[in-house]
């Protein structure tokens, strides 16, 4: 949006646009950054150039490159919950094994968000509150979901998060692998189902 400040014809300066708003284009700005170019190009300038803001703008409200990282790391989070929780399979144990499956999607169509959420693609001073309640509740995800499961039979989980740590400790070690092109054997789908059931079935009664 512009306006004329004087008989000129000068653009309306960006610090008049509301904070709130700022900060989404930012953020915006950042994921479009890191999925196109990926962690190693995140940097203040490329993102205040992505937004068309002076890099000032991203210290003003974000106090650099790690605020935005720990921006970005909340999405993150939050889309892995979201995917973790999506699932509608009326049968449990389906439904758990289908979760791993969204993990998998989930890291392989966001390899650049799975890299700075796990594997410090981009390394920051700190992680926020809100970074940390994001990354539990992910998890925490999973947690209920075993419980859902335990409760039907189909699996035994004295310990629901132990378990669900044992779970998600396989399929990240799998993933991982893959997004790294160490899957040796011919299909990795097929692998990766494979391992699913093997866990389940490590599970079972």
């Amino acid at each position: 949006m512009c306006s004329m400040t004087d008989a000129g014809a000068a653009p309306e300066r960006r610090n008049r646009t509301p904070s709130a708003e700022m900060e989404r284009e930012l953020v915006a700005a950042a994921e479009a950054v890191l999925v196109r170019d990926g962690p190693g190009a995140l940097t203040v300038r490329a993102v205040a150039a992505e937004a068309g803001i002076a890099p000032m703008g991203v210290y003003n409200r974000f106090g650099g490159k790690d605020g935005l990282v720990q921006a970005l790391l909340v999405i993150g989070f939050d889309r892995l919950r979201a995917a973790i929780e999506s699932g509608e399979e009326p049968v449990m144990v389906e439904r758990l094994r289908a979760c791993g499956l969204r993990y998998r999607g989930f890291a392989l169509a966001n390899p650049s968000f799975y890299a700075i959420m796990f594997e410090d693609a981009i390394p920051h001073e700190h992680v926020s509150p809100e970074v940390e309640t994001c990354a539990k509740s992910a998890f925490g995800a999973l947690v209920r979901l075993v419980e859902l499961t335990a409760a039907t039979g189909a699996i035994v989980a004295p310990d629901p998060t132990e378990a669900a740590q044992q779970i998600w400790s396989c399929v990240h070690g799998a993933v991982a692998l893959e997004l790294k092109g160490l899957v040796l054997t011919p299909d990795a789908l097929t692998t990766y189902r494979a391992s699913l059931d093997t866990i389940i079935r490590g599970l079972a009664p």
